[in-house]
């Protein structure tokens, strides 16, 4: 920079009359300038500095501090003086109606960390993609929960394929299991464990030549339930925080996604789906196969003992439980056209009448007084086991059991008249 700048301002400025303008000598760590001013008519004017001898015409012009929109330039930068004819444009007046940045601001949603809500457990995740789905892609609440919900049984729809294929397998093999499963339930009952075990034997080879495996069947149970779990705990909490644009983020009558549906329409849905979904997707042939017969009746009740609780729960948990029980309903409905199960290699399931299977059909009475008779029969046994094995331990470890009328080892005198053989 320069120690001192002299600029001349056009005269048509200040009335045709020349002005210098000497700028005072700045340090390096000041970045202030006093700018004095001189006047003259002369159109000529040395511009000489105040310290020399001939500076001391001007003397009668007084310094002044002035706000001149001048500063010095830059000597290695060019020739910059074309940018003081340059004025900017003043800024714009704000039209009328337009928001404010305190209107802009209240109207904002605070983050899900800012709240106590998200993070890296499962929960956390399940309210971070709730969170995106809601401001990244600005869709309301109700269509982010509908979205999750069918991007992640989605993602579980191998398993259903897997499950599918191993539930048509043993349903057409299901007279043959049957067959072995009353053998041992036969022994099982006369107290033969020997013979029970040979046809438990039997049946888990005939299950492996067949390729049949019943855990099959409960994979897509077991990966839904960390699932469901997941997503109930997480919109229970954001309703609880409260999250205030789910008040207005439901649809139709439930337009507040954080208080109970106060129609009980939801959770009325929400149990009905359950037991279509319940009474579709459950192979009866096979629970009876697999002597279930307690527990089918129990899936089937299952709708009715959860409605008290459904009524208290909030909307979005409903929203999210109702959005999964119509895709579980139309999944099932996909999976049984013919076409579909022939692309994906899924066996076609065998209709087996009632009277040509080993096992007939019961009614509701008969199979839980048959179930309860094998509960009986089951207990009865492992218990007369238990006393058998501790009747067998006492008899080795425990005192002998007199079982004779005289102790043997003991000495006993010869009768009167009795001729010794050794006596002579």
């Amino acid at each position: 920079m320069l120690s001192r700048a002299y600029r001349l301002i056009s005269k048509n400025a200040l009335c045709e009359r020349i002005v210098c303008v000497q700028g005072g000598i700045s340090n390096h760590r000041n970045r202030s300038r006093d700018y004095h001013v001189a006047t003259g008519n002369s159109p000529s004017v040395s511009l000489l500095s105040p310290r020399t001898p001939f500076g001391q015409r001007f003397s009668s012009v007084q310094p002044l501090t002035a706000a001149v929109l001048i500063r010095s330039l830059s000597t290695g930068e060019g020739d910059k003086t074309a940018l003081l004819d340059h004025i900017p444009e003043p800024p714009a007046i704000p039209v009328p109606g337009a928001p404010e940045v305190a209107d802009i601001v209240a109207g904002a949603e605070p983050a899900f960390a800012s709240i106590g809500l998200g993070g890296w457990t499962p929960v956390g995740i399940v309210q971070n993609c709730m969170e995106y789905l809601h401001i990244g892609l600005d869709l309301p609440w109700w269509g982010c929960i509908a979205i999750g919900t069918v991007v992640v049984r989605t993602l579980l729809f191998p398993l259903v394929i897997a499950s599918q294929k191993n539930a048509a397998k043993m349903n057409n093999h299901m007279p043959q299991m049957q067959v072995l499963q009353m053998k041992m339930t036969e022994a099982r009952q006369a107290g033969n464990a020997i013979d029970a075990a040979r046809y438990g034997q039997e049946l888990v080879l005939f299950m492996k030549e067949k390729n049949l495996n019943p855990l099959k069947n409960m994979l897509v149970p077991l990966a839904q339930a960390p699932i469901f779990i997941s997503f109930f705990m997480g919109l229970r909490e954001m309703a609880n925080t409260p999250v205030d644009s789910m008040r207005e983020g439901g649809l139709f009558w439930f337009t507040d996604l954080t208080v109970c549906d106060q129609f009980y329409a939801l959770p009325i849905i929400t149990s009905l789906t359950l037991f279509l979904t319940i009474e579709l997707g459950t192979d009866s042939a096979r629970m009876s196969a697999a002597n279930m017969q307690v527990a089918k009746y129990i899936l089937r009740a299952l709708p009715l003992f959860i409605f008290p609780f459904t009524i208290n729960f909030p909307g979005a948990i409903l929203c999210y439980w109702a959005c999964s029980n119509f895709f579980s309903l139309v999944q099932v409905g996909f999976l049984r056209i013919p076409r579909v199960r022939d692309y994906f290699k899924i066996d076609r399931i065998v209709t087996h009448r009632p009277e040509t299977l080993p096992m007939k059909k019961k009614g509701f009475t008969e199979g839980v007084k048959d179930s309860w008779t094998n509960m009986k029969i089951s207990r009865e046994l492992e218990e007369r086991a238990r006393i058998d094995e501790i009747r067998f331990q006492k008899a080795g470890k425990g005192p002998l059991v007199k079982t004779y009328k005289y102790d043997p080892t003991a000495s006993r005198a010869a009768p009167a008249g009795t001729v010794n053989a050794k006596k002579r």
